[in-house]
């Protein structure tokens, strides 16, 4: 979040206006809170809407184009609730005015000279009244998103549970080179995750941290929604418990397609094939898995189309990693393979 102030006449609005069509060129999605203490005008009187609102209810208008909400003031629209739902379904919040309001900010000088008031706090820089204004605004809004992105918690999520009909007993407990693989799993997410959790439900694996499936959600969709629900200011590298080749090095590449603007890493094989079982999910991605819940959808790749969401093509020497098995055969096939040296597979 990112707060421009100024007095009155200082170009606020002209700063934003400017700002938020290059912050949207570099890939972020923004959003702009405005403080108007003379009070808000967003709708014609006697119009339907508007009185739906006098009447005394929340109003919601959509078009195909956009949408917008009308809220009476009130202890559940304050600024810091408005900011938080902002900032799980944007990459940036700016905010014009607040200059009482403890967030980073800058102060634009007017070009009477007034100087900023002395109880202004949290300030990150001083913008004179020049050409060069935008360019300073634009890097430290920059400086802002890639702070709060590296500062982000990043956990590591065992998919496990299902029913394992197919296999005949619980997947995560079969064993491949010694280890299960479950823990093969968890082994190849501990070198870049801050904690591993087991999602699901998982016998015989008390030593670890578990966090169960969302309820009334079915699938591996119901792993990843309960994730990040527990969680909802941490990003998690998924993985499913099946995958007995998985590596470090695998999701290392996964994790090299993520930065600020992009809310899911979704590989596509070379057959076009999407794995959302071994992926990243940003907090932004809840509300699209939401959504899916919503429609009745629990297959996660359908969120493959958003713009924020990265498919990147597998190289043919990552893609044996992200295989599964299913059956007592593919197990016994994936054994035989992990005992002998790795050969590259093409597509």
């Amino acid at each position: 979040m990112l707060a421009a102030c100024g007095w009155s006449g200082a170009g606020k609005t002209t700063l934003l206006e400017a700002a938020i069509p290059r912050l949207l060129a570099s890939g972020l999605r923004v959003a702009a809170v405005k403080h108007d203490a003379h009070g808000v005008q967003v709708d014609r009187p006697g119009k339907d809407s508007d009185r739906l609102f006098r009447a005394g209810a929340s109003v919601v208008l959509r078009s195909p184009s956009e949408c917008f909400a009308r809220l009476p003031a009130g202890s559940d629209t304050g600024l810091e609730r408005a900011l938080r739902a902002l900032a799980a379904t944007h990459d940036l919040v700016l905010v014009e005015g607040h200059k009482d309001t403890p967030l980073p900010k800058v102060w634009l000088e007017h070009e009477d000279g007034t100087p900023p008031p002395p109880s202004l706090t949290h300030l990150l820089a001083t913008l004179p009244d020049d050409d060069g204004r935008l360019a300073v605004f634009l890097n430290l809004a920059e400086q802002v998103v890639q702070r709060h992105f590296a500062a982000r918690p990043l956990l590591g999520g065992a998919l496990v549970g299902g029913a394992s009909t197919r296999m005949g007993r619980p997947k995560h407990l079969a064993r491949v080179g010694g280890r299960s693989l479950l823990q093969r799993v968890a082994d190849a997410l501990s070198p870049h995750a801050q904690g591993v959790v087991l999602l699901g439900e998982a016998p015989r694996t008390a030593s670890h941290l578990r966090v169960p499936d969302a309820p009334g959600v079915a699938g591996p969709l119901a792993g990843i929604l309960a994730a990040l629900r527990s969680h909802p200011t941490a990003a998690w590298l998924i993985a499913a418990c099946d995958m007995p080749a998985l590596t470090p090095q695998a999701l290392a590449w996964v994790l090299s397609h993520r930065r600020p603007g992009v809310w899911a890493v979704i590989p596509r094989d070379c057959q076009g094939h999407l794995e959302p079982l071994a992926a990243l999910w940003e907090p932004q991605a809840a509300p699209l898995l939401e959504d899916l819940l919503l429609r009745g959808e629990v297959a996660p790749r359908l969120v493959a189309p958003h713009p924020k969401v990265l498919t990147p093509d597998l190289p043919p020497d990552v893609a044996p990693a992200l295989a599964n098995v299913n059956t007592p055969n593919e197990l016994a096939t994936a054994r035989r393979r992990l005992a002998k040296v790795p050969r590259r597979r093409r597509c």
